[in-house]
């Protein structure tokens, strides 16, 4: 938790938060990651300075737990000083023992922030689905967060002037702001109404340009000008190395050309026979690509 520190910006996770949406749809299928195509409600997680802390955070705590589909958790939270926003003892349960930090006592609208990331982690332990190294199943745990509904309370905790800061979770908000627009690509939704944070907002439209050039990469048809050019002359020296794009030319055995490229929905490498103009669907999101190869 970044507490009246500097804040990190920019895309230096990109490659594992990309790795991250393929492990979802992978482990989850494309069928159970479109159930989660409601996201958390602003309503749902609201908390005032009158409720009680104890039970508020408990009601918040359920709240997450039903969105995950996690009937049978429960969850037990508690305060005490810590560095980290959160932490959560991942036992066997269905028993989690949650620990938020002390500032969340006075801090109480990011407490279902807090939970979200915290209630992923109990999911995705569920799941059995982890990376190797600590800070990639970090980046894991928020990426899945964001991606299926909750996530958007932990870039609206997201608050930055020129005298404090907060950032909770491990992504930096633009990353957080591309995970999000990535999921309003798959669900039409527009997240960007719920954001109380103007620096939330700012770091969303960030991220959604990211995702929109992920769109717009060549072989994709909507392609821009540059990048078509730039296809074109590596196809005519293809199956050589092509350091800086996402597509990858290889012989098919027959003596024709076949290039593949990430799916610019769920990053699983596709493959196509470069021929012109093809149609192309994802077998893991199913999501059909024009592409002119």
């Amino acid at each position: 938790m970044a507490n009246d520190g500097p804040v990190e910006h920019g895309f230096p996770h990109l490659e594992t938060v990309r790795a991250s949406i393929t492990a979802l749809y992978r482990r989850l299928s494309c069928d159970t990651v479109r159930t989660f195509a409601g996201s958390v409600a602003p309503a749902d997680v609201a908390f005032c300075d009158t409720d009680d802390l104890y039970l508020g955070a408990q009601r918040v705590a359920g709240e997450m737990v039903r969105h995950f589909r996690l009937p049978d958790a429960r969850l037990v939270v508690s305060f005490r000083e810590m560095t980290h926003a959160a932490n959560v003892e991942l036992a066997a349960g269905p028993e989690y023992f949650v620990e938020l930090n002390g500032r969340f006592r006075t801090h109480r609208r990011d407490i279902g922030a807090a939970l979200a990331h915290e209630v992923t982690h109990v999911y995705l332990h569920r799941l059995d689905l982890s990376f190797s190294g600590t800070a990639q199943n970090e980046i894991l745990t928020d990426t899945a967060a964001t991606y299926l509904g909750a996530g958007w309370l932990l870039l609206d905790a997201y608050r930055e002037d020129s005298v404090s800061s907060q950032k909770l979770g491990y992504l930096t908000p633009e990353e957080f702001g591309y995970v999000l627009a990535k999921r309003a690509l798959v669900f039409d939704e527009d997240p960007s109404v719920w954001f109380t944070s103007p620096q939330a907002y700012t770091a969303y439209v960030r991220g959604m340009a990211e995702a929109r050039r992920d769109e717009q990469q060549p072989p994709l048809a909507g392609a821009g000008w540059a990048g078509r050019r730039r296809y074109a002359r590596d196809r005519r020296h293809a199956p050589g190395p092509r350091p800086g794009v996402g597509y990858a030319f290889s012989p098919d055995g027959g003596g024709r050309l076949r290039v593949s490229f990430p799916c610019p929905t769920c990053q699983q490498r596709i493959r196509v026979p470069v021929r012109g103009r093809v149609r192309a669907r994802c077998s893991l999101c199913r999501t059909v690509l024009e592409c002119d190869t």
